[in-house]
Order: C-alpha cells, then sequence, then structure tokens
C-alpha cells in the first residue's frame, strides 16, 4: 500500500460536499423513477436462478432471449419495489471467472427487513456459503458466479446510522 495523506482526503471530501451536498429540503428531486435493474453476467442460469429465486427469495420474474446476443439468456430478479437484478449468460463465449478489479463493480446491495435479514443469514449457513458479517446489519458473500453481494438490514436510505438519502 502507498502512504496515504489521510489529511488531504478528508479536506477534499469536505470541499467536496461544501461544493456539492445540499441540505435535504434544497435538494432538487432526482429526474429518476428507481433502478430498473443492474445487469450482471452469469455462468449457469439455473445455478443463478435457484440461488437467487430459492436461496435468496427473490422471485425469478422474466426470462428471454438476450437481443445483443443469440443463444444469450436475459433474466431479472424482483429485489422489491419495482427494482430489478438481471442477468446474462453468453453461452460459447469464455467469458472466464468473475474478476473484481478496481474501477469495476465492487458489490451490489440489496436491503431486507431485519427479520428478513436473521432468516436469509440463516440460509447462508445452512447452504454453506462463505460470509463476512460487518457492522450487526450487514453481511457479504459472493453469488456462484463470483459477484459480491451485500444483504443490508438498515432501511432504505440510511447506512450504518447515517442517512444517505
Amino acid at each position: 500500500m502507498t502512504d496515504i495523506d489521510l489529511t488531504a482526503i478528508d479536506s477534499e471530501r469536505e470541499r467536496l460536499r461544501e461544493a456539492y451536498l445540499l441540505p435535504t429540503g434544497r435538494r432538487p428531486a432526482s429526474s429518476a423513477r428507481g433502478l430498473h435493474h443492474f445487469a450482471v453476467i452469469a455462468r449457469d442460469v439455473e445455478e443463478t436462478i435457484r440461488f437467487y429465486q430459492e436461496l435468496l427469495e427473490f422471485p425469478l420474474t422474466e426470462i428471454f432471449e438476450n437481443r445483443d446476443y443469440q443463444g444469450s439468456n436475459h433474466f431479472f430478479f424482483d429485489i422489491g419495489h419495482g427494482n430489478l437484478l438481471a442477468f446474462f449468460d453468453f453461452p460459447g463465449l469464455d467469458v472466464g471467472e468473475y474478476a473484481e478489479v478496481m474501477g469495476g463493480l465492487h458489490h451490489i446491495a440489496i436491503s431486507v427487513e431485519p427479520a428478513q435479514w436473521e432468516r436469509l443469514v440463516d440460509k447462508l449457513d445452512a447452504a454453506g456459503v462463505e460470509y463476512l458479517r460487518e457492522s450487526g446489519t450487514s453481511v457479504y458473500f459472493r453469488d456462484p458466479n463470483g459477484a459480491r453481494l451485500e444483504l443490508i438490514a438498515d432501511p432504505l436510505g440510511e447506512m450504518y446510522g447515517t442517512k444517505v438519502q
């Protein structure tokens, strides 16, 4: 790890907050309606469906051919509030193993009710899925494709007691 000037980083963060972060009452409404879908690559369609629908209890909502690659599937899971998590597979292409790289996807955080969170963590245990608990309300793990997921029991718009919305 290189030497990092934490004072400079803190100073830059404060500069950005002052320049761009408006108080809640002065913040304009977003032009977006919500997250339509977030798309990730799946190495095995059925394995992915079983993981998300059976283990995590995110219902499969649709599966059809990907318009960009003949024979490829585009399939979707309901993650609540009209938001979807989507996957593509690319049969015949060697897309390789999932790689977490700087500048790429770090993780997908999905909010669940606290009681659901506890139950889903128990299901991860029963299924032998390795995970890391963090701050009492987050659990991090990888899906069968290698993508890192976070189930977070904090309410939407909050993270570890801080309002982020």
